[in-house]
């Protein structure tokens, strides 16, 4: 009998996405804002004192990891699909 707690996870294969004009590898149909922590990208931008802001709740309510996608402002990454030539810009404004 198969474990079901085990089952194999299959990702799609990689594409690349621009964050902040650098490239950064992801998997399309992951949320941006895995992608972005993936990277090692922590903070999406800073409040009106500096102080960093990145995903908190990762389920679209808290508005904490905020970017621009595609020329679009105001998008909350965790809510975003990563697609192939994602344009992602952080430090949206607020």
């Amino acid at each position: 009998m198969s474990d079901p707690t085990r089952t194999a996870l299959r990702r799609p294969s990689p594409t690349t996405i621009d964050v902040d004009g650098e490239p950064v590898t992801a998997y399309p149909g992951e949320s941006l804002a895995t992608a972005l922590l993936a990277a090692g990208r922590r903070a999406t931008g800073a409040t009106a004192s500096g102080a960093a802001r990145a995903p908190y709740c990762n389920m679209g309510v808290c508005f904490e990891c905020v970017v621009t996608v595609d020329d679009r402002p105001f998008q909350r990454s965790c809510l975003v699909r990563v697609q192939p030539g994602l344009s992602v810009r952080t430090g949206a404004p607020r």
